[in-house]
């Protein structure tokens, strides 16, 4: 399939792609755009677990990306990206079409790492994308089926013991949620809940080490023993090898098995295939073997292919892997695309990291706000929801999504017809909160200097 060479073609439509995108519609981009995702629908990940566990409804946390660029003039062609040559300036399919580009934009994000651990890629389960948490679901509720209707108490404690691999921020949010709804399922089917266990296997001496979760750290680990079963933490564990049903690991030199019928995978990610294959030279990639971009998110040795997200690296300047980052780059991207389109020079921009905002069980969370203070429990789950919320891809989802989730986590979680006084009050001060995390979310795209999302939120008000 040939197609006119003027046109922007963006490979992947998670946050940086798809941000991309929206801009350079919004911007008014000279040239036709074409997006390509092999999914149909927008994985916003820093919600997956409120998809998962039920609090978030699909078309808030993965909506089609028709609706998303509907009216955009993106063109969004659903298809695997098969190969990517960059002297030709062509990208090809697996459908066996293919499209040339002026620009391309490289926003793949990253993959599941199993870092070759014997039989992780076969049993463990991983946790990121929309596919993932329907098979995750599907698995755990067969598991609790199973082990209500066994009398063999082995079994039964295998059924019920989830072993969670990684305590990054994923496998903590991940360990928080778990524990806090596996209990609530197996009581409604009639299963005693103290049976269920949560295993948290972390290869260092510390849970979110070395990243941008760090200072958080306290207030995650007190808010873990808070959860509705008592989570399992085992530190200093290498896991070897993973089975149908157990777990192997490495602990001071002694290695040990975890009887399980579901290990969870949170333990790192790697560089996209298609990446690791471009012809990029070794000097021009960081450790983890990530194109080395500039300033304006332009490859040292292709300066007309932008990348950005998971995918890259920006020399001289280490940022986290986060949906704010990426966010911010998409914005910058396009801005850049734009100044080529027009015969201008690519600017510079500096991404802003704000805090972090980390999950921690149902209704709960950790928040670090601008670096300055710290909020722990409800206020900070509804800070968090807030703030992520703000973020959403196009005004009118945003306004859905939001509205949605103030009727629903406000006036019917915490009205009671039976306490309706003490209720009222209660619901009142939690608004309060819930305005507080979207005035916070603004704050933070003010900060960001992000004035399309600004002139959204008044259109709003």
């Amino acid at each position: 399939m040939n197609s006119p060479v003027y046109q922007t073609v963006i490979v992947g439509g998670g946050f940086t792609g798809l941000f991309t995108a929206l801009h350079l519609a919004h911007e008014h981009y000279p040239r036709s755009v074409i997006l390509i995702d092999k999914n149909e629908r927008f994985c916003f990940k820093p919600l997956l677990y409120e998809y998962f566990d039920g609090e978030m409804d699909s078309f808030q946390v993965v909506p089609r990306f028709s609706e998303l660029l509907q009216g955009s003039g993106v063109i969004f062609v659903q298809d695997t990206v098969q190969s990517i040559d960059l002297h030709q300036h062509e990208v090809k399919l697996a459908s066996g079409n293919s499209y040339k580009y002026s620009n391309l934009v490289l926003a793949l994000g990253s993959v599941t790492s199993y870092h070759q651990v014997e039989g992780a890629k076969e049993y463990a389960l991983p946790f990121w994308t929309q596919a993932d948490a329907i098979a995750l679901d599907r698995h755990l509720r067969d598991c609790l089926q199973k082990a209500i209707q066994t009398e063999d108490v082995e079994q039964r404690r295998k059924l019920l013991t989830v072993v969670v691999v990684g305590g990054g921020a994923s496998g903590v949010e991940m360990a928080a949620t778990l524990a806090d709804f596996l209990p609530h399922w197996y009581s409604a089917l009639g299963g005693n809940s103290a049976e269920i266990r949560v295993i948290l296997l972390n290869h260092g001496e510390k849970i979110i080490d070395g990243d941008i979760n760090d200072p958080l750290r306290e207030i995650a680990e007190q808010e873990l023993k808070k959860r509705a079963v008592s989570i399992e933490m085992i530190v200093e564990a290498e896991a070897t090898a993973v089975h149908f049903n157990s777990v192997e690991y490495k602990h001071h030199e002694q290695i040990n098995s975890l009887a399980t019928h579901t290990t969870i995978w949170t333990a790192g990610t790697s560089t996209h295939p298609l990446i690791q294959e471009l012809p990029i030279p070794k000097e021009h990639r960081d450790r983890h073997h990530r194109p080395l971009v500039t300033s304006t998110m332009q490859l040292l040795d292709f300066p007309e292919v932008f990348a950005g997200g998971d995918c890259a690296a920006v020399q001289d300047n280490s940022l986290p892997p986060t949906a704010q980052v990426a966010y911010q780059q998409g914005a910058n991207i396009a801005q850049n695309l734009k100044a080529l389109a027009l015969g201008e020079e690519p600017k510079q921009k500096t991404v802003n990291i704000r805090g972090t905002l980390l999950k921690l069980g149902l209704n709960d969370a950790a928040a670090n706000l601008f670096n300055v203070f710290e909020v722990a429990g409800e206020p900070a789950h509804l800070i968090r929801q807030g703030t992520y919320l703000t973020l959403l891809p196009t005004p009118i989802h945003d306004f859905k999504a939001t509205t949605e989730w103030l009727d629903e986590e406000i006036f019917h979680h915490h009205l009671d017809p039976n306490n309706v006084g003490k209720k009222v009050v209660q619901a009142v001060e939690l608004v309060g909160a819930g305005v507080v995390g979207i005035l916070v979310a603004r704050k933070l795209l003010k900060m960001l200097g992000d004035e399309e999302k600004e002139e959204k939120e008044e259109k709003k008000e």
